[in-house]
């Protein structure tokens, strides 16, 4: 999809629709007004007759209006005026996206609404035309494509002074677009065909071309010689060997500490031998979800050359059972020395990441970002609504916190209190890998906060947030929005 910022003369513009917007109560502003004084009145004359109320969602399409070049009218339901900003504007584009990909269009025009955040407005109304256009079809045999489907959106301003800024969001939002849509084709694979493997070879493809970016892989034979036992016990009970991929993105000054994201790349988890119930177990393809993430952040920084260091770091492997897997009761010893009891094999996710957050050290990084789907708990606490967030750092929490809100791609912090500590004891190692029913997402990052003593850490837990279930199953492609709005603004260069 291309996306362009103009200025325009509404009236005259040929395009095969103009998307006007319209407030709760029929109420209107200058672009409505500039186009009915064109018609004749005409617009007006039909918003009169009440099809249409200017509730979010709401939309009507007109043909033909007399003294108006475009083909189409589409009159578009923004909600509320006194509440309306960047997220309103795309929740109300949203909904009509199909309209639009299936109306043999081609290509439509959106006059933006007269807010004052013309940077908001073309960055969030760009990423609710891609997501709405997303299709995964690569694994269908027969593909159905609309006829004529959307190829571009133009954002249009009266006011040249605009255009700047809209540009600017035009860049950086179709970035976004792009490494959620990386992030999801990857997390929408079947675990047959996305194996860690497959995930290690779409990270070479990922670096090739690129001078700024340096691809690595450890093989399980690294990964023994390095002492990492709680990765590869996870991987012992899968035929697919696991790998530990590494991203480095150099595009600031040579020296500079960067930025690490490290990211759960479970292709497959069945829960081992504690084995998870089967229905809705096929959505466990999803629990890469943070590494894909991690891809998607990182094409971004590239697409974008932005002026900082990031690396990515994402443990990979499958979790099933076997005669090899790990059992309930089993000892491991990690990366960092400290030995774990393994009391649940589904609580796996940890015991990879915990050895790549040790192997991130190396990088001796300014701050470690971690992504996983690490707690059905935490779909209890939150929904899917916004993720958890846990950290050790303050400033780091807050710095995400903002991104997340300034993305529309939020979080909400839990507290990662010592007294939470006790509840990860045992009898027979340093620590056990759950901490029994209560809290369980804190606990979970308690596991974590173990291995992250020697840099400032933040632990995105995912679960409720990456993919969707049901009749729309998919992945989200978050939280690529509010990872790139980090790195944005760690980079100097964010709206």
């Amino acid at each position: 999809m291309k996306y362009l910022s103009r200025y325009a003369d509404f009236a005259a513009l040929k395009t095969p629709c103009l998307v006007v917007g319209i407030y709760e109560g029929r109420r209107t502003d200058a672009a409505f007004d500039v186009l009915d004084e064109a018609s004749s009145g005409e617009l007006r004359k039909i918003l009169r007759k009440g099809d249409i109320q200017g509730n979010a969602g709401d939309n009507l399409l007109l043909y033909g209006l007399p003294g108006i070049a475009a083909s189409r009218i589409l009159l578009l339901g923004l909600g509320k005026k006194k509440d309306f900003g960047p997220r309103q504007f795309a929740q109300a584009i949203a909904p009509v996206v199909p309209l639009l990909e299936q109306g043999n269009m081609g290509q439509i025009a959106v006059i933006l609404p007269e807010t004052g955040d013309y940077y908001g407005m073309v960055r969030e109304g760009l990423l609710a035309f891609d997501a709405g256009v997303y299709r995964f079809d690569q694994c269908k045999s027969e593909i159905e494509p609309p006829k004529r489907p959307l190829r571009q959106v133009s954002f249009l301003t009266h006011d040249r002074r605009h255009l700047r800024r809209m540009e600017k969001a035009c860049v950086q939002g179709h970035a976004i677009a792009s490494g959620s849509a990386l992030a999801r084709d990857l997390a929408n694979l079947p675990g047959n065909i996305c194996t860690p493997t497959y995930l290690a070879q779409e990270a070479r493809k990922l670096g090739r071309g690129n001078r700024k970016l340096k691809i690595s892989v450890l093989e399980e034979k690294d990964m023994q010689k390095l002492g990492m036992g709680a990765l590869l016990s996870v991987s012992r009970g899968s035929r697919q060997p696991a790998k530990l991929i590494v991203l480095e993105y150099k595009g600031g000054k040579a020296g500079s500490k960067p930025i690490a994201l490290v990211g759960k790349g479970l292709t497959f988890d069945a829960g081992g031998i504690s084995i998870k119930p089967a229905a809705a177990m096929d959505e466990m393809k999803y629990d890469m979800c943070g590494g894909a993430s991690v891809f998607g952040a990182i094409a971004a920084c590239a697409e974008l050359e932005l002026p900082l260091n990031v690396v990515g770091v994402v443990p990979s492997s499958e979790n099933l059972p076997d005669g090899d897997a790990n059992k309930p009761g089993d000892i491991v010893t990690s990366m960092s020395g400290q030995t774990i009891e393994i009391l649940n094999t589904d609580a796996e996710g940890r015991l990879i990441l915990c050895d790549a957050l040790t192997y991130t050290e190396r990088f001796d990084p300014a701050a470690v970002i971690d992504i996983a789907t690490l707690t059905g708990a935490c779909i209890v606490a939150l929904g899917n609504q916004a993720s958890g967030l846990l950290g050790n750092d303050d400033r780091l929490a807050d710095e995400i916190t903002t991104a997340g809100t300034s993305s529309n791609d939020r979080v909400w912090r839990l507290p990662l209190w010592d007294e939470y500590q006790e509840q990860l004891k045992s009898n027979f190692a340093d620590m056990a890998n759950i901490g029994g029913r209560g809290a369980g997402t804190i606990t979970a990052a308690c596991f974590l906060a173990r291995f992250t003593k020697k840099f400032k850490w933040a632990h995105l837990d995912i679960a409720g947030t990456a993919w969707v279930s049901g009749e729309k199953k998919g992945a989200t492609g978050r939280p690529v929005p509010l990872l790139v709005q980090f790195l944005l603004k760690r980079a100097g260069v964010a709206d």
